[in-house]
């Protein structure tokens, strides 16, 4: 039986996500949520057509109206949920490769799940297990003929964000990961007056994330460089992240962007008790740059649900992921890639400066060195299994650093984080501790 993970469900098309298993949580999804009107989209996976149609059937079944925006980004379908005051389905797998997809669901208005209830959903699952599907390959499907105007909608509130012709004389490198962002991020950007060059923008069902995007920056630093672009944003399958390159090809993370973002809300009095929600990934660096501001820090376990909690639940409005979640509470009620980006660009107008020396003057990152290691199932108890070693690694490390091993949410693997005053340090610890998580977990 499905079950949630930090951010939806997740798994390999059709063998560990099967049609019917979507299609069963569409109708669960449907009922325990008592949802009357849904809106759908996918990214570009050669998969998320026929889960789309499945978990639209599940949905029909179940008494609800199913609007589908077909190709779009993950936050797109949460602006239109949020707007409209309907529930919202994203069928994706976000930065994973093509073979895997999901479901991110968000409740009405756009907002993520609770977990009570993605645990009533659970428990709705099991007691329909039983519950009669069509066969494979015959979901019958049902949209509204709405597709272009909600994701015209979306793009329409990023560009009215900022002046217009804002980025005018800007050029802007896009890295769109073959992914959602494909057809919308070249267009809002140009939209606001920029040159833009795209990359990474042709999607064929199986390039989504292959070696571009937010998780190979590498790809939009070389893209900035061959066409002297001022600075470029590479985003991921889906579009709820976005990593930042600058125009001398500086890698410039989620960390960098939030605190860029913390600075500048600030500055304008917008950050709402002066406050800035991160996760435990977050870089030691920025918390001593949030210190040195006087910006006080709230960390969250990992996942972007997390931070948007602790968000909500007191009013705050900026968080993010060093990855590259960036949530702009008072603008979006998810992570998106093509906001914060927008909002980025419009930092740098203003501040008439070059991202650069923005994001080197924002924080200064300590050496992390972050390893994923492949284990034998999902969700182990890692932090028990390796206590002792995590415990000598800390105390060899002491103030100068930091160890964070985690099992994935949504994969096998356990990622293991460190953090030193040197690179060689941070790379022997999170070594010697990959070694130990493979030989007992693998």
């Amino acid at each position: 039986m499905l079950q949630f993970g930090t951010d939806g469900v997740r798994g390999r098309a059709f063998s560990e996500l099967t049609e019917t298993d979507v299609f069963a949580l569409g109708f669960a999804t449907t009922k325990v949520l008592s949802l009357s009107d849904v809106v759908i989209g996918r990214d570009t996976r050669e998969s998320g057509q026929r889960l789309e149609s499945a978990f639209t059937s599940g949905c029909h079944l179940a008494g609800a109206t199913v609007h589908s925006i077909g190709v779009a980004p993950t936050p797109a379908i949460a602006a239109v949920a949020a707007e409209r005051g309907w529930a919202g389905v994203a069928v994706t797998a976000s930065h994973n490769e093509y073979q895997d997809n999901g479901i991110k669901i968000f409740a009405l208005g756009g907002l993520k799940l609770t977990r009570p209830q993605e645990l009533a959903i659970e428990s709705q699952l099991a007691v329909d297990h039983s519950l009669a599907s069509p066969q494979s390959g015959n979901f019958e499907r049902f949209s509204s003929p709405e597709t272009s105007e909600l994701l015209a909608t979306y793009a329409k509130h990023i560009v009215d964000l900022v002046p217009h012709l804002a980025f005018k004389g800007m050029h802007i490198v896009l890295d769109c990961a073959n992914g959602a962002m494909s057809d919308v991020a070249g267009d809002v950007f140009g939209t606001c007056g920029a040159t833009v060059t795209v990359i990474n923008d042709e999607p064929d069902g199986r390039n989504i994330n292959a070696n571009c995007g937010a998780t190979f920056p590498d790809v939009v630093r070389d893209a900035v460089r061959l066409h002297l672009g001022d600075f470029g944003l590479a985003f991921d399958g889906d579009g709820d992240r976005v990593i930042a390159v600058d125009h001398a090809g500086n890698i410039v993370d989620g960390d960098h962007l939030i605190a860029l973002a913390a600075n500048d809300l600030r500055s304008t009095d917008q950050l709402v008790h002066n406050t800035v929600v991160v996760t435990e990934m977050t870089n030691i660096g920025f918390h001593r740059a949030m210190a040195d501001g006087n910006i006080r820090v709230v960390t969250t376990p990992v996942g972007d649900r997390n931070v948007l909690a602790e968000l909500d639940a007191h009013g705050y409005v900026l968080g993010g992921e060093q990855s590259g979640h960036i949530i702009y509470r008072s603008h979006a009620t998810t992570g998106d890639g093509l906001l914060a980006g927008v909002l980025l660009a419009d930092m740098i107008r203003r501040a008439g400066k070059p991202l650069q020396q923005l994001a080197t003057t924002a924080m200064t990152s300590f050496p992390q060195v972050l390893l994923n290691v492949k284990v034998a199932r999902k969700g182990i108890d890692v932090g028990a299994a390796l206590a002792n070693e995590i415990g000598e690694a800390k105390v060899e490390l002491g103030s100068g650093g930091r160890v964070l091993i985690r099992s994935s949410g949504t994969e096998s693997v356990v990622r293991v984080m460190v953090e030193a005053e040197s690179a060689e340090r941070a790379r022997e610890i999170a070594d010697r501790l990959a070694k130990i998580v493979a030989q007992r977990l693998g």
